[in-house]
């Protein structure tokens, strides 16, 4: 199992429990790819550096998981799909 760590950027204008939706869905997704959720860090409401869809506030939020080597490529692209994460970005950790 390798460590990973992921932000994803949720739409700012959704309410707080739309949010935490999300955020236990991925959770969700992780450990549906046999994976384990080491940490969920919600930074909340930041300032983007550029206007990003013409919005520029985010809802942030840093999770620390791991799992096999093909489970990032699925937990990304099922992140894709949804209209409400901005953007994401997966990093593998060490």
């Amino acid at each position: 199992m390798t460590k990973y760590q992921m932000l994803y950027i949720i739409d700012n204008e959704l309410d707080q429990e739309a949010k935490d939706a999300i955020v236990e869905k991925i959770s969700a997704t992780i450990q549906e790819l046999e994976g384990e959720v080491v940490s969920v860090d919600k930074w909340g409401t930041r300032k983007y550096a550029y206007p990003i869809d013409y919005k520029t506030e985010g809802y942030y939020v840093l999770t620390t998981f791991t799992a096999s080597t093909a489970a990032p490529a699925e937990i990304d692209r099922r992140m894709r799909i949804d209209d409400k994460i901005i953007r994401q970005l997966i990093t593998k950790e060490g």
